[in-house]
């Protein structure tokens, strides 16, 4: 292959046909270019080229003065190449060279080859050899005038330099695209280990995955106690039902309640049920009585300690003599400055555990006093004075006139006037439990310390157990200046509150006219 073909760039297969009218060269005027493409060889001119090389001084052998040479401005802007190789030859030795290559081209159209030649036997020159570095032919060829090469080698060097940025930027697209889908998965995974964390038993449950929620029906066996507290409902009695061993799971018991819609209510007690009982059964034995443990006790509202110890002992299943040894104790021991517990003991429904002994009992119920007395604002040392008008409030009134009651007494005691309530004498005489109003003379009479129509002031201590009402009325009276009360109507406990004494006796005629109209009232015992 010629050298001038094999220095020529290649055309790109990819290039687009606008891009080969884009690489056209700027019109301009046009120069002769020296071809010193080398001739073929065994040719003529091969020949003469080689003896010339051989000669010292001869044409071969270009001055330095003249490669040196500058190039026509018009010839600079048109190279697409930066000439490496030596400058054009001079005018002469540029004449002669385009003599030789007419004389080359005759020879190659009239189809003389090299084994017609004269048959010298001279060594092909080579570019350096000839005089002719293979670079300086490239310059030459990318002269002013342009050549169709020079299209495909500008289009290379361009194309070149413009694909690498696309590919670039197809790199980056792909690794934005793979950060954000490594992203959204991200995203996924934690969600979902989030949500299995937070939910995955639901999930279960769902779905069936998990274990049941309930006990299978007919496993239960043995035996264990739970204790509903006063005033417990569906959820903590499913908690104590779980805690116990009763049902397998804290809320399936609740559940059941919420699913079936039943409206339950629980009296607190301890009950006797089974481990591994389903949510139904547990239900059923809380509903039994059978199973309910009577360790439970109760003081009523204005009850005194004797009156209470018997429904006690009973209750707890305790004898009566360790109740009774326990509140005739000193009442220091339960932390009381009085004579006696007498109205200590606060009216309430108490449940107790298993073993419980008499003096726990009893303490239990004190300390339920002390707390109503805080609730209620009295001061420690006017614990016992406040107790003793509070009971002697809840023996005589209705809750809804308690605060009245408490006004009469308060404004009886400013003036030192006696008291003169029923409810004292018949404490003091020991017949306030026989269920009538009005007292007997000899009670009336009898000079007892609790007797207020005796002695003036208080009673020496109180004379019932007070209810927290009570004890709020004691503390908080209502304003009035009544001085006296009397109930004209047993069965609705309508009271009169007077000021005068001639107002409370039109009062009392009222009372006597109604127990005469009812003579089963309770108005006397006889």
């Amino acid at each position: 292959m010629p050298e001038r073909e094999s220095s020529s760039p290649q055309h790109d297969p990819d290039a687009r046909l606008g891009d080969l009218f884009g690489n056209l060269p700027d019109p301009s005027r046009q120069s002769p270019t020296v071809d010193n493409t080398p001739p073929a060889p065994g040719s003529r001119r091969a020949a003469r080229e080689a003896a010339a090389a051989q000669t010292p001084g001869g044409e071969g052998a270009a001055p330095a003065s003249e490669s040196q040479e500058p190039r026509s401005d018009a010839e600079a802007a048109t190279r697409a190449l930066p000439v490496t190789g030596p400058a054009p030859q001079s005018d002469a030795h540029a004449a002669d060279s385009v003599t030789r290559r007419g004389d080359q081209d005759s020879t190659a159209r009239m189809g003389v080859h090299a084994s017609d030649a004269d048959h010298v036997d001279a060594p092909v020159p080579t570019g350096a050899q000839a005089g002719v570095p293979a670079t300086g032919a490239a310059a030459g060829a990318t002269g002013s005038g342009g050549r169709l090469e020079d299209l495909f080698h500008a289009h290379t060097d361009e194309d070149s330099g413009s694909r690498s940025p696309k590919k670039k930027k197809r790199r980056t697209g792909c690794l934005v695209a793979l950060i954000i889908v490594l992203a959204v998965i991200g995203g996924i995974v934690g969600t979902g280990f989030w949500a299995w964390n937070t939910y995955g038993d639901k999930i279960s449950d769902a779905l069936g995955w998990g274990e049941p929620a309930d006990w299978e029906p007919g496993i239960a066996s043995g035996e264990v106690l739970v204790t509903v507290q006063e005033g417990d409902t569906g959820s903590p009695v499913s908690t104590a039902l779980y805690e116990a061993g009763v049902t397998r799971t804290d809320e399936v018991f609740y559940d059941y309640l919420v699913k079936e819609n039943i409206a339950v209510t629980f009296y607190p007690g301890i009950y006797r049920l089974q481990e591994k009982m389903t949510a139904e059964a547990a239900l059923e034995a809380l509903q039994d009585p059978a199973n309910k443990l009577e360790n439970s006790a109760s003081v009523g509202e204005g009850a005194t300690i004797e009156s209470s110890l018997p429904g006690m002992a009973e209750s707890l299943g305790m004898p009566i003599e360790d109740l009774q040894a326990a509140v005739d104790a000193d009442p220091a021991t339960y932390g009381v400055t009085a004579q006696n517990l007498e109205g200590w003991l606060f009216p309430a429904v108490y449940t107790f555990d298993p073993g419980v002994t008499a003096t726990q009992v009893i303490q239990r119920m004190v300390d339920r006093t002390k707390e109503s007395l805080d609730a209620a604002g009295v001061p420690a040392e006017d614990a016992q004075r406040v107790l003793t008008i509070a009971s002697i409030i809840q023996r005589e009134g209705l809750t809804a006139d308690f605060p009245k009651v408490s006004r009469v007494i308060q404004n009886r005691l400013d003036i030192d006037m006696k008291l003169q309530m029923d409810s004292t004498a018949q404490y003091g005489y020991g017949s306030l439990h026989e269920g009538v109003v009005s007292s007997s003379a000899e009670a009336l009479e009898d000079p007892n310390d609790w007797n207020t129509y005796v002695h003036t002031g208080l009673p020496i201590t109180p004379i019932a157990s007070p209810s927290d009402a009570a004890i709020d009325a004691a503390m908080h009276p209502a304003d009035g200046p009544w001085l006296y009360f009397v109930t004209i109507n047993l069965a609705t406990g309508e009271t009169q509150f007077s000021v005068t004494y001639e107002e409370h006796l039109q009062g009392v005629e009222k009372w006597e006219k109604w127990c005469q109209e009812n003579p089963d009232g309770g108005c006397s015992a006889g």
